[in-house]
């Protein structure tokens, strides 16, 4: 059985960090791609940062780019998203998603797996 258990969001002035962590299980994690996305109220879900199966290979949205950082410990089947200069914008439920191959790709239809979703909430 497949799982990813995300952790580490909460309540965050505007300016703060917050690091997320993505905790994999069932599947070959140091084989794929993995990427993290948002969803907020009454918007779609949408891309955020990606990493490939090693951590060689990295990619951000525009809205991020500089401000986030994507990276995984195969070791303990892990990824995580550091998030810096958070803006009342980021507030979102966060979700990590495990890729269907190797790559580090943007797509949501790439994604198989998907985890139960972390929400952040940034105050202005």
């Amino acid at each position: 059985q497949v799982q990813l258990v995300e952790s580490g969001g909460g309540l965050v002035q505007g300016g703060g960090s917050l690091r997320l962590s993505c905790a994999a299980s069932g599947l070959s994690f140091s084989s794929r791609g993995m990427g993290w996305f948002r969803q907020a109220p009454g918007k779609e879900r949408e891309y955020v940062a990606s990493i490939s199966w090693t951590g060689g290979s990295t990619d951000y949205a525009d809205s991020v780019k500089g401000r986030f950082t994507i990276s995984r410990d195969n070791a303990k089947n892990t990824v995580y998203l550091q998030m810096n200069s958070l803006k009342p914008e980021d507030t979102a439920v966060y979700y990590c998603a495990a890729g269907s191959g190797t790559g580090s790709y943007r797509g949501l239809s790439w994604y198989g797996y998907w985890g139960q979703g972390t929400q952040v909430t940034v105050s202005s």
